[in-house]
């Protein structure tokens, strides 16, 4: 398999029969792959697809390839994911984000809440948001998405709540009754027609009075993480394992929509 880039940023268009300049960050990444012209390469915008494509020129500074015909392949899940996640400290978020595009979620929303350990706010929080985004895009080259999830700009909880939309919107509790994946093979025929936004905490998890104004707004059913063999030790407070709790969780959803069979019971 070619190496794939993505190419999304920039000014001109992907179209096959075209000569294409390679963008800075994608010239880097060639000489550290060490390519040479007539090498195969795949690039991709984000928006769906991607064309294979052969290097024609490159120099320090420049790249450039020949467009070849557009391969219109997708791996999308059957159904729109956001993940609403408590900001996590350390490399956490990082890994959160990472495991969240592999895992086929379509955008990350991150959330400041009471017990987060970061706090982010200005310029910090766009730079977080930025460096986030370049992870995600990251994340498609190497799993083979041809879809770029996007990462929202910092909100905090209590302002996203209201905002949060319609739809199928979970709250990850330790407090709830239902496992995710019970849940998601109850409701399938919803979750393919419109999606679900799932709400987790950071390390500590949410707050009892923000899980309140979450279902005061009447805005998610509660629902456990997964019930599954592999899983059993999963728990929505996560404490010291956000990033592991929430990859269990993606990769519950993603087992119940390609038919893989977990077990639907709850972990209570």
């Amino acid at each position: 398999m070619p190496p794939r880039f993505f190419v999304g940023n920039c000014e001109t268009a992907l179209a096959a029969g075209t000569d294409f300049e390679l963008p800075q960050a994608v010239v880097r990444h060639v000489h550290v792959l060490r390519l040479a012209p007539g090498d195969a390469v795949i690039l991709f915008d984000g928006r769906g697809g991607s064309h294979a494509a052969t290097l024609l020129e490159l120099d320090k500074r420049h790249a450039l390839a020949r467009v070849g015909d557009h391969d219109a392949t997708e791996t999308e899940l059957p159904f729109r994911i956001t993940l609403a996640q408590g900001l996590a400290g350390g490399d956490k978020m990082d890994w959160l984000v990472e495991k969240a595009v592999e895992l086929g979620v379509a955008a990350i929303q991150p959330l400041q809440t009471v017990r987060s350990v970061v706090r982010l706010s200005g310029e910090r929080a766009q730079k977080r948001q930025a460096h986030w985004q370049a992870l995600a895009e990251a994340a498609c080259e190497q799993c083979g998405r041809n879809r770029l999830p996007a990462v929202a700009p910092v909100a905090n909880l209590d302002k996203w709540l209201p905002a949060a939309g319609t739809g199928n919107r979970l709250l990850v509790s330790p407090r709830a009754v239902h496992s995710l994946p019970a849940y998601a093979a109850a409701n399938t025929d919803a979750l393919r027609a419109g999606g679900a936004t799932l709400l987790i905490g950071p390390e500590g998890g949410l707050a009892p009075e923000e899980e309140d104004a979450a279902l005061h707004a009447a805005l998610h059913r509660r629902v456990t993480g997964p019930a599954h063999p592999a899983h059993r030790n999963c728990r929505a407070r996560l404490p010291g394992n956000t990033e592991r709790h929430a990859g269990r969780i993606l990769m519950a959803v993603h087992a119940i929509l390609h038919d893989k069979g977990v077990d639907h019971g709850t972990t209570r």
